[in-house]
């Protein structure tokens, strides 16, 4: 596995643990948590479905000055407590500074998230 350049410091009980990280690609896993838990049900709020994706996109990238500056998503399926998801993410087109990437979560073989993230790399840290 590459080295991991970005979001050094994230919670990965709350957004994933990098399995696989390769140039322009990424897949990262989490176990559904109670903390993750919206109802009496255990369905998982999709935050932390988007997190996921959200996270394996940013290792897809793997600058330490990359940010999410649009994302258009789909919740395909529900994610209860005890799934573990798998997200992957892959860089399908750069643009100077600009990262399209394409990033799915899956439970198992079901595909339950998918989405197209551009992210970007700043000359400078972001609260700089």
């Amino acid at each position: 596995m590459s080295m991991i350049n970005t979001h050094l410091k994230i919670n990965k009980s709350l957004c994933g643990t990098p399995i696989e990280l390769g140039d322009g690609y990424a897949k990262v896993k989490l176990q559904a948590t109670e903390e993750m838990v919206a109802d009496e049900k255990g369905l998982v709020h999709g935050g932390f479905i988007f997190g996921l994706a959200d996270y394996a996109s940013m290792l897809a990238v793997n600058h330490p000055n990359v940010v999410l500056a649009k994302a258009e998503v789909k919740f395909l399926k529900p994610v209860k407590l005890g799934d573990i998801m798998t997200s992957h993410a892959e860089v399908k087109e750069v643009d100077k500074n600009k990262y399209k990437v394409e990033a799915f979560v899956n439970v198992g073989d079901v595909k339950v998230f998918e989405g197209i993230f551009l992210c970007v790399v700043t000359s400078k840290h972001v609260l700089e």
